[in-house]
């Protein structure tokens, strides 16, 4: 049985050495290595989404990968495909970095530089565990790469009060009264106002969290605060300077520990970057900027679109972008958001209708919010366009939750290029129109001329045969004009030593033989020979 390896290796160097050695090994399938973190677990996740046979039984880490490092990764692929054997690769092979791998769930690990017995032994045993766990779990079973277990949605703000929060709680409630089991992670380290929103008093924050190494069910547990409406709140610590104990390593540890016990994750990431909600925002499978319909906000949101493509966490059209508080009367609208973002702006727009908030909000208690309320009602339906709320009312299942998206985001661009062809078909048809008129024209101005210097040759000739001239110029000319073009008029005459032969055609209107009296004239001569009549 042939074993299926995909190497994540930095350098073009060392991925030529090892894939040099992988085409060594007896009944080994190397995949071409990819180059980064990012690129392995999409390369895993396009797999599994098209076949979960496809995905490879061993996937070789090498530790200089990046960005995301390389143990924190390994802890990842473990988590999101359990059944993938993961072996890392170093230079240090110590105790202590052996013990590191193994908690984060590696099978091994093969010392720098590489050779072939140690490569083919772990490469082996690798192999053998994936087999035999997919075994156990039932291959080609739906439970064998269901994910981290929970769809991952940030919410951030383009800037300060266009409505971060108030978006994080409404989409979060909607996704819980489909039936969802859902946690608020606040992010917002700073200033977080989660609690605030929902009339929450707790001592326990993610910042509790930040020391411990392992989180278990039962750490987790204690830190989320369990809200009356059913949502897991994971709130910001309430000492605005503890912020800074949640490290990008916390905020991977915290999201993968809350994925696997809830179906939906809500991020409130605020609108000031940090380490922390910058992993968020770059393992979101939704992840939504709120801007509101003035230049300062859209001018912000470009610059978090630019700064995130230029940190890689996540690239424009891989955004959705909200637009608050929107109003018809606005300059504003989504066509120019999202020209000038350049990410996907949402078809919901949320109305600017403050008063029907201000009762909840200053009471503390946004689920108390009327489902009368406009704004209530775009917030609950952009939880639908996101895939939080399943049309059906059935969870959405996480193995079918990406692909989903890039079909919307699919049929969503192919909507777009159908409108824009759409409104531009009508300019089309009246620039191809006026393009054949003017071939019309110039086609019968030609036709004119030809007919007009045939007509005055023939004057000519029949001039110095001894007559009939004038019919001869005539008959020549007209015989030198299609059929559609017969009702020209032709008008000979001797100027002098010159026969003169003038030649008025009607141009027709998109058709021949269709006239509105529209004329060509042309005119040419031709000198006799001797006297003139």
């Amino acid at each position: 049985m042939s074993v299926r390896v995909l190497p994540a290796v930095p350098d073009l160097e060392s991925a030529r050495a090892l894939s040099t050695l992988l085409s060594q090994l007896p009944d080994a399938e190397p995949a071409l290595p990819v180059a980064d973190s990012t690129a392995l677990l999409d390369t895993l996740g396009r797999l599994a989404a098209e076949s979960l046979d496809e995905v490879p039984e061993v996937v070789l880490v090498h530790e200089r990968i990046g960005p995301v490092p390389a143990l924190d990764l390994i802890r990842e692929l473990v988590l999101r495909f359990p059944a993938v054997g993961v072996v890392l690769i170093t230079a240090d092979t110590s105790t202590g970095v052996l013990t590191a791998a193994m908690d984060s769930g590696a099978r091994g690990i093969v010392g720098l530089p590489l050779g072939y017995d140690a490569l083919a032994e772990r490469v082996q045993a690798a192999a053998a565990w994936s087999g035999g766990m997919r075994r156990h779990l039932g291959s080609g079973g739906d439970t064998l790469y269901t994910g981290p277990g929970g769809l991952l949605v940030t919410v951030t703000g383009a800037k300060g009060g266009v409505g971060t929060t108030l978006t994080a709680v409404q989409l979060a409630l909607a996704a819980k009264a489909s039936g969802h089991s859902v946690a608020v992670l606040d992010l917002d380290l700073q200033s977080g106002d989660v609690a605030s929103y929902l009339d929450v008093q707790f001592r326990r924050s993610v910042a509790d969290l930040a020391s411990i190494s392992d989180i278990t069910p039962r750490v987790l547990q204690e830190a989320v605060f369990t809200h009356e409406t059913g949502l897991g709140l994971l709130l910001a610590p309430a000492e605005g300077e503890r912020g800074e104990e949640v490290t990008d390593r916390v905020a991977r540890q915290v999201l993968a520990a809350l994925r696997s016990r809830y179906e939906i994750v809500v991020v409130d990431c605020g609108s000031q970057m940090s380490a922390a909600n910058a992993v968020a925002v770059e393992l979101a499978d939704q992840a939504l900027l709120v801007v509101t319909p003035d230049v300062i906000a859209v001018r912000a949101a470009k610059r978090m679109v630019r700064l995130w493509d230029r940190l890689q966490i996540r690239k424009a059209e891989e955004t959705v972008t909200l637009l608050n508080r929107n109003a018809r009367g606005t300059e504003i609208q989504s066509a120019l958001v999202e020209r000038v973002t350049g990410t996907r702006v949402a078809r919901t727009t949320v109305p600017s209708h403050f008063k029907e908030l201000q009762s909840a909000v200053d009471a503390g208690r946004m689920q108390d919010l009327d489902s009368r309320s406009t704004v209530k009602q775009a917030l609950w339906g952009l939880a639908g366009e996101l895939g939080l709320v399943a049309t059906d009312g059935q969870p959405v299942p996480a193995s079918g939750r990406r692909k989903r998206a890039a079909l919307d985001r699919g049929a969503l661009d192919r909507g777009a290029v159908t409108l824009e062809f759409a409104g531009m078909f009508p300019l089309l048809l009246v620039v191809m129109a006026i393009l054949w008129q003017c071939a019309l024209w110039g086609y019968t101005f030609s036709l004119a001329g030809n007919a007009a210097d045939e007509g005055a040759r023939a004057a000519v000739a029949a001039a110095a045969a001894g007559g009939g001239a004038q019919a001869a110029c005539e008959s020549a000319a007209r015989s030198h004009l299609p059929n559609a073009w017969q009702d020209a008029t032709v008008t000979c005459s001797p100027q002098g030593l010159v026969w003169r032969a003038q030649v008025s055609a009607d141009v027709p209107v998109f058709f021949p033989g269709v006239n509105t009296g529209w004329t060509v004239d042309a005119n040419a001569g031709a000198a006799t020979e001797g006297d003139a009549p």
